[in-house]
């Protein structure tokens, strides 16, 4: 069986200058895509793309 994993809800305080860069990214990737892009996605993915 496949299971799908429910997202979890957690807070965390980023500095300044690691929003500045992710907002960055995502205003980036908004630009190149026709499909909204979250902030919460581009944590995720960047998350997921350091613990590889």
């Amino acid at each position: 069986m496949n299971y799908q994993l429910m997202p979890h809800r957690i807070t965390i305080m980023l500095d300044d200058d690691v929003v500045k860069k992710l907002r960055a990214i995502q205003a980036k990737q908004i630009k190149e895509s026709s499909e909204a892009v979250s902030f919460s996605k581009v944590i995720n993915d960047h998350i997921a793309k350091s613990l590889k």
